[in-house]
């Protein structure tokens, strides 16, 4: 006679995979999603789906050898928080921790305003290991016969796996994207499918950057975010050379060394875009007024935190480089990418 429950005939790894994948929403509108109430239960990104299944498998193996009595889903549950604290406690960085978080609320419905969410430390600025100084790994890195692909981030502010994907039709000119644009500005906005009018948003976003003549069509960025990213400096043209002599189809790059630091190249293209849009601080007009204090202050201005403290940016500035960058929040790019200024 069979089990009554198929459910439990499955073992922990089936059904944590049956449960991610029951939340696969690729293709679809996050922000769409967002607005409607339905995106907590969703994944819209494969490269997230990718990184949660990773670290939902270290505590799926945590369980099996700890808690080899827990055979459900359900049952392993009480164990996320006894679990995200040993990785707190074997010196695993903030970010990692973090994403683990994330990766399990994903998986069990656990916000992060949940009571039984799981409090990690906090990520700081002066914890990144990566990107600051010279590390072991960058002995085996030539700078010398990288040359090219490190000319290459500077000017495009890609990420790792952007620049993994990246093939030669994705090389947008300026005047494409000016006729695109003047094409769907023709349709009355009540008429617009949302496809259009996200298509419209990404087309005026390049509108910040006039100096740029080429741009790189991010097809896939992170969090599933599409983009037009400004190539900038004066290895551009070089740059751009180099996508459009590359097939349609065929990648850019076929290989991207592993100890090619990505993301100091793509800090080092945050802080030239930023400098290049950033006006003088005492420039910033004294434009609101603190109802409690009656004293005036520069709403444009950004006023770092921790590390940083006191130190301040233009906020106009900031938007352009997260524009660039493929994020939305300007306290990313002051706490990840803007430096030496």
């Amino acid at each position: 006679m069979g089990r009554r429950n198929k459910t439990y005939s499955k073992d922990l790894h089936q059904q944590a995979y049956d449960q991610l994948t029951g939340m696969l929403a690729f293709g679809e509108s996050k922000k769409e999603a967002m607005a409607t109430g339905t995106a907590k239960n969703k994944i819209f990104s494969h490269a997230t789906y990718k990184n949660y299944w990773k670290h939902i498998k270290y505590f799926l193996g945590y369980i099996k050898e700890k808690h080899p009595e827990c055979t459900t889903l359900k049952n392993a549950k009480k164990y996320v928080n006894e679990w995200l604290q040993t990785r707190v406690d074997q010196g695993l960085s903030a970010w990692t921790v973090q994403l683990e978080a994330k990766a399990l609320g994903k998986l069990y419905g656990i916000s992060p305003d949940d009571e039984a969410y799981f409090d990690p430390p906090k990520r700081n600025r002066q914890d990144i290991k990566r990107s600051r100084g010279d590390r072991v790994r960058d002995q085996h890195f030539s700078k010398t016969n990288n040359d090219e692909l490190i000319k290459f981030c500077r000017g495009t502010g890609l990420r790792r796996r952007e620049l993994q994907e990246l093939r030669g039709k994705d090389l947008v000119s300026k005047e494409q994207i000016e006729a695109e644009l003047s094409e769907l500005e023709k349709i009355p906005e009540a008429q617009q499918a949302p496809s259009v009018a996200r298509r419209l948003e990404i087309l005026r976003d390049t509108q910040l950057f006039p100096e740029a003549q080429s741009f790189i069509h991010v097809r896939n960025g992170k969090g599933g975010r599409e983009r037009l990213s400004p190539i900038i400096g004066k290895h551009a043209d070089q740059i751009a050379e180099r996508i459009a002599d590359t097939p349609a189809e065929e990648k850019v790059w076929q290989h991207i060394h592993t100890s090619a630091d990505i993301h100091g190249y793509r800090a080092e293209y945050a802080t030239a875009i930023y400098k290049a849009h950033a006006r003088a601080i005492e420039d910033i007009p004294y434009d609101k007024v603190n109802r409690g204090t009656g004293r005036r202050y520069q709403s444009e201005v950004y006023t770092c935190r921790k590390d940083e403290a006191g130190r301040k940016l233009d906020k106009a500035a900031m938007l352009v480089c997260s524009k660039a960058l493929g994020h939305n929040r300007i306290s990313v790019v002051a706490d990840n990418y803007i430096r030496g200024l």
